[in-house]
């Protein structure tokens, strides 16, 4: 079937929803093999056959009408598959609640009570630094203090780190 288009530019609505009611099931079976969900596909192309109504005047014959509505029916479903996909992305990431190192309690008790021996100085930068993820630039900025005095605070804290595993605090 050809939709001519009248010299007004407007596709009647007859000749629309003739063309919808033939093209309608052979497009959604078409779509079907393409994205293998019979209820996807339907939506799709109900979405496209949609869109098309607003461009009706540009789609001039059966069959660049039908290439259409499949391409925009077919881009349609990647979009919304890539849509699902980054949705149950996010979701998986936001359930899986990120490593604490300080959820083992044993590990959590051992940990404070080494921490606490250092001084509160040497103390905050390795907090800062290994638990908050600031760069020594960072670390610098937010407590005031020149960037060679942090990376000398976290080379003391590092050296009294390991004097605890040897037995001793230095």
């Amino acid at each position: 079937m050809l939709i001519v288009v009248p010299e007004g530019g407007l596709v009647d609505a007859a000749e629309f929803d003739h063309w919808y009611a033939a093209a309608y099931p052979r497009l959604v079976a078409q779509l079907t093999a393409l994205v293998g969900d019979r209820a996807e596909a339907q939506d799709c192309v109900q979405e496209a056959f949609v869109r098309a109504w607003d461009r009706k005047p540009t789609l001039e014959s059966v069959g660049e009408q039908d290439a259409w509505i499949r391409t925009t029916a077919y881009r349609l479903a990647v979009s919304r598959w890539r849509r699902l996909r980054r949705g149950r992305e996010l979701t998986a990431q936001g359930l899986r609640a990120p490593r604490d190192p300080l959820a083992d309690s044993e590990t959590r008790l051992d940990l404070l009570d080494v921490l606490q021996r250092l001084p509160l100085d040497q103390r905050r930068v390795i907090v800062l630094h290994y638990f908050a993820d600031r760069s020594v630039a960072q670390i610098a900025a937010e407590i005031g203090v020149p960037e060679g005095t942090v990376k000398s605070r976290l080379h003391r804290a590092r050296a009294g780190l390991a004097g605890v595993s040897e037995g001793s605090l230095r």
